[in-house]
């Protein structure tokens, strides 16, 4: 797929997308974006404390397929793979 076949397949995924989710995908993308320039506040710092934290005792992660499926995208839209349909 070309530069711009991968530009057209995100924009039409980016219009699929709820309301709710815009705003999370606007900061993911800035981040992608600028992440060389990415300053931590201290709230930020203190949630990276907290997370460390977290899993040190113990904690458990969210499976990465269920953080998809919350997103409203399968496996096979994250991996790329084409479907029949």
């Amino acid at each position: 797929m070309d530069l711009q076949q991968e530009r057209s397949q995100v924009h039409s995924l980016v219009d699929l997308l709820p309301p709710a989710k815009l705003e999370a995908l606007r900061n993911l993308l800035e981040l992608m974006v600028d992440d060389d320039d990415v300053q931590l506040t201290d709230d930020d710092r203190r949630a990276l404390h907290a997370s460390r934290e977290y899993f040190r005792n113990g904690g458990e992660g969210i499976p990465f397929e269920q953080v998809v499926a919350e997103c409203g995208f399968t496996m096979e839209q994250v991996r790329g793979v084409k479907s029949d349909q």
